[in-house]
């Protein structure tokens, strides 16, 4: 992204700060800060503050070592630093200060680490605190071009994943769910992934009715249904998809009946995704196939959840949720069925809210085999 899609990103915040009524967003290094600057780093130490402000010009107060690197790789132009042998609470009430933000709402990362919130209340003790997703929610939850773009790249990379690991079949049987999830990833670099996006999920036989297992040093047998959930990113955008596979021998007859149901919950769901569907109905879709093929109470967590910079953001799919849907909307559509001591199956997807549906950002075969 050009700096001025950043720059106009911090204006539509802004824009969203005055149409709330809070004065100013705080973030520290997070997805949010990612989002206003493309500035990603980890959290340290260190404070690390941007300070958008409903009106007037936003600033950047950073460690002294950081501060070449942001005037470089942002377009922020107000951007401050404070050395190693200054008293950050110092730094950060002057700082405050010079945007006139020592009292008034406002809003700070919900992320942010209680060292950082504890010293902005101690520097700003007549401020009223609220969250950042207060006003960057809405911005967040309707991708533009550029990261839609990223995020069907994301999907291809996983997509191509899943097929090199069809492609094991026997091959697998005697791997440990360990070996296996390294695989993926090797897996996902080779095909222009940036990491995993998440710790890998690789859940077979009994460990597959566990949903976030993630892996340890069992087998994969002969028959094993093995529950494969894995992402990788590129250009900060994450994808997120689910198969369950046997990769050879035959699996519990049950399986085959469970498969069917999960395969068919999701294609319910994906059906019903347009705009004005509120999430509660996409849920529900799922649900009730599950629950009336005597399932109900085995699928025991939320149909999917909103995937951007981060993994995990609005909008849930999940009962009681009636946000309605727009287009421009990112989510996993990701029904389960597990039953305890036996194997476990998750069929998930990501889909775009369209103008007039859903399409599907992965395409890989959903079978078990």
């Amino acid at each position: 992204m050009t700096d001025d899609a950043y720059a106009a990103r911090r204006d539509r915040a802004g824009g969203r700060l005055r149409a709330i009524g809070a004065d100013a967003l705080i973030c520290f290094p997070s997805r949010n800060l990612q989002y206003l600057t493309g500035f990603a780093t980890e959290p340290g130490e260190r404070h690390f503050l941007l300070v958008v402000p409903a009106e007037g010009e936003p600033g950047l107060l950073v460690p002294s070592l950081y501060g070449a690197q942001l005037r470089e790789e942002t377009s922020v132009a107000d951007v401050w630093t404070w050395a190693d042998g200054d008293d950050p609470r110092t730094e950060v009430r002057n700082f405050l200060e010079a945007h006139d933000l020592r009292d008034g709402r406002l809003l700070v990362d919900d992320t942010m680490w209680a060292r950082f919130t504890q010293d902005l209340r101690a520097v700003a003790p007549d401020a009223e605190w609220g969250l950042a997703s207060e006003a960057l929610a809405d911005l967040r939850v309707r991708k533009d071009g550029t990261e839609l773009a990223a995020l069907r790249a994301a999907a291809a990379t996983a997509d191509a994943t899943v097929e090199d690991l069809r492609g094991l079949g026997s091959d697998a049987v005697g791997m440990t769910e360990h070996e296996l999830a390294d695989r993926i990833a090797d897996r996902l670099a080779a095909h222009g992934g940036e990491g995993t996006s998440f710790e890998t999920i690789v859940g077979a036989g009994a460990n597959g009715a566990k949903p976030h297992h993630g892996h340890g040093d069992r087998e994969i047998r002969a028959g094993d249904p093995v529950v494969l959930d894995f992402g990788t990113r590129v250009d900060g955008y994450p994808s997120d998809q689910t198969r369950t596979l046997v990769f050879t021998g035959d699996p519990p007859d049950e399986y085959r009946t469970v498969h069917a149901i999960v395969r068919e919950a999701q294609a319910a769901a994906i059906d019903a995704v347009e705009p004005g569907v509120t999430a509660a109905a996409v849920d529900r879709a799922a649900r009730s196939v599950i629950e009336a093929a005597g399932y109900g109470d085995r699928f025991v967590h939320r149909t999917g959840h909103g995937v951007g910079l981060d993994v995990h953001e609005e909008p849930y799919v999940v009962a009681g949720n009636d946000r309605e849907l727009e287009p421009g909307m990112v989510f996993s559509v990701e029904p389960g069925v597990y039953l305890e001591g036996r194997f476990g199956c998750r069929i998930e997807d990501l889909v775009v809210v369209t103008d007039d549906g859903a399409e599907r950002l992965n395409a890989t075969d959903r079978g078990w085999r």
